[in-house]
Parts: structure tokens; sequence; C-alpha cells
């Protein structure tokens, strides 16, 4: 097929709050780039979310997942309402697409952008430029659980954690990959063994067996507790870092705060086989105390736009991306609030767009 002519199928959900917002974002940018790439994209629009889940007592149709699984890729925005209980919003869309597309590698990429001062003193751009991969399909999140004698004084509800072989095995291979990949070949293993006896402790075999396959990747093991303060106090000493599903969600949340916001963090939920479509998504949630307000800071998505493009095959025009981002933020003149400026959303699309045009460089 002539490369020109490859038009790759975008799914696009936005889901709650700023999720309609910087998902629009979004696509203006990457419409941007299209203009100027010789491929381009057809994208499909779904409602789903919380306002859909109040008319229809489902926060996507039965068939949601047949709708999108034959697209290239997915850009998801975030779910979540006040008006509709957490757990249904997010087993209702966001994990009813993880799970059941066997995402298992969540890609979290954490580093200082330029111009951006995060919260650390004295910590240079080139001591804070981290990838967090976390297990995506299993663990806490398992979904294994439930609860009995509901409203009685001996009410139990239990949600279990469950690891299996074959899904770490699959979760540390790719992350040992992706270290070895990087120029620094360092992994550091999260773990809680010393408390959590007996899956934690076949995290830590089963994370020594697949490293005996990478020999060139050197590797250190460290307990979840300890491994936030080494964040903020030694971040030059990590780099690419592998953790549960649950304490891989809590560290990413403080890379991206160590990074300036939650408002640039971005992520994949990736599917390594391509059996089905991987979903990429900012992580800073549905923030309903400022939606509709148009100063929704769109860079995460921006960035995870550019984590799809490279996932696509399309590396140059992901890297193009990112140097546009990184001339806005850069600058330093076009940045959003929780960055420390006053532009609003639709400044800052206008903003990557024009460096967009101008080469990105």
């Amino acid at each position: 097929m002539d490369r020109k002519n490859r038009i790759y199928k975008i799914a696009s959900i936005p889901g709650d709050g700023i999720g309609t917002e910087v998902v629009e974002a979004g696509l203006t940018v990457l419409a941007a780039l299209e203009r100027q790439e010789p491929f381009g994209f057809e994208v499909t629009r779904f409602d789903w979310g919380s306002e859909y889940y109040l008319r229809h007592g489902v926060m996507m149709p039965e068939d949601g997942r047949d709708q999108i699984r034959g697209m290239d890729a997915i850009l998801f925005g975030s779910a979540g309402d006040p008006r509709v209980p957490d757990h249904i919003t997010l087993w209702g869309l966001r994990l009813a697409i993880c799970q059941r597309f066997d995402q298992y590698a969540n890609v979290r990429p954490s580093r200082l952008l330029p111009g951006i001062r995060g919260p650390l003193r004295d910590c240079a751009p080139e001591d804070l430029d981290w990838v967090i991969v976390r297990e995506n399909s299993e663990g806490e999140y398992a979904g294994v659980g439930g609860r009995v004698h509901t409203g009685l004084p001996l009410e139990v509800g239990l949600d279990v954690s469950v690891m299996t072989r074959a899904g770490v095995e699959r979760v540390m291979r790719f992350a040992y990959e992706l270290a070895r990949s990087r120029p620094r070949k360092l992994l550091t293993i999260v773990t809680k063994s010393n408390a959590q006896r007996h899956a934690m402790v076949m995290w830590d075999e089963i994370a020594a067996e697949v490293g005996r396959d990478f020999p060139d990747v050197a590797t250190d093991k460290m307990l979840v507790d300890a491994m936030t303060q080494r964040m903020v106090l030694k971040p030059q000493s990590i780099d690419t870092v592998v953790a549960s599903n649950l304490h891989a969600d809590i560290l990413s949340d403080l890379a991206a705060a160590l990074t300036g916001s939650l408002g640039i963090a971005a992520t994949g939920n990736i599917n390594p086989e391509r059996t089905y479509p991987s979903m990429f998504e900012p992580i800073h949630g549905s923030a309903f105390d400022i939606m509709g307000k148009g100063i929704a800071n769109p860079i995460g998505t921006f960035w995870s736009a550019a984590m799809m493009l490279d996932h696509l095959g399309e590396a140059d025009a992901g890297r193009r991306l990112m140097r546009a981002i990184e001339r806005v933020t850069g600058a330093g003149d076009v940045l959003p609030r929780d960055l420390g400026g006053n532009a609003d959303t639709r400044a800052v699309t206008e903003a990557v767009c024009q460096a967009l045009e101008d080469g990105g460089a």
C-alpha cells in the first residue's frame, strides 16, 4: 500500500469532565500534524461516559467493544462524574476496555519538559527522565472479590489481589525490553514482598527469572514505600520502573507532580501483541471543578497522542509533535494555569499547532 494513502482509524472517547475538552484539543493538534504528513486519520467519536450512563444505565453499549475492536488506536479522555459512583464509571468504561482488550502494559513517561520547573530543588532536566511500566490487567485491580451480609454489623467486603505467572512474566519482559531500549539500560523493580509474602514474592522471583534473559540490563529492587522517598530525594538514580497495578498507579501520580503538574502526564495502555487496539490518555482525570471553564491543560493529551503516533509506527511524526510541545513550554509565554501561566485550553492548542507549522524545532 502506498504510505501516502495510509489512513489510521482512531476511536475518540472523551468520556467525562474535561476529557471532552482535552480530547477535542488533541484531535485539533493531530489534524494540524496530518496536514504535513503522508498519512491521515479517520476519527470516529463515541459519546460514552457518565452522561450516556444517566440516559441508558450503562457507561457504553453492550456491543461497545465490538464497535472499536477494529480501530488502530483509541484516544481516551477520562472517566468520573460526581453524579455516578466512581467504581461504576471506572469499571464501566476505562477498565472495561483495558482488561477486555488485554492492554496489560500501561506506560507512563515522566520528565521535566523545557521551561517547566518541578517542585524538586536543584533537579535538572537530565535528573528526571523516567518511564513507569504499570501492570495493567490484574494485581490489586483484578476485580476479584465481593460483599456479603450487606448492611449488617458483620458485613464483609473483599478485594483480592490476583497475580498470575503469565501476567507477571509478560509485563516484566515488556519492562526489561523497554529498559534495554533506553540509554541507561536500568530497571527498578518495585515490590512489597516483605509484607505481601505470597503474590509479591512470586513477583520478585519472576522478575529475577526474566532478568536472566537480559544480562545487559542493570536492575535494582525497591519496596514501594522506599521508592517514594527515592523519587523525591534521588531522582537521578531512576530510569525505567516496573510495578504492580496499584503501586504504579500511585507512583506515577507522584512522578507527574514532580515534573510540574498532573496536567502534562501521558499514558499508553498497550496491547503489545496488537491483537486489540491500544488506548492513549492523559492521566489527570475528569477534574469536574474546572469543567467547562476552558482552562484545562491539554498537554497530557498531546503527549499521549505523540505516544499513539509512535505506537502506530509513525515515530518521526511523534517526535515532531513532542518537539512542538517542548517549543511551547520552553518559550514560556503560552502556559496553562497549572504550570504557572494564564493561557486557556484554546491558546495552548493554537500555540502547539503553530509550532507544528513552524517545524516543531
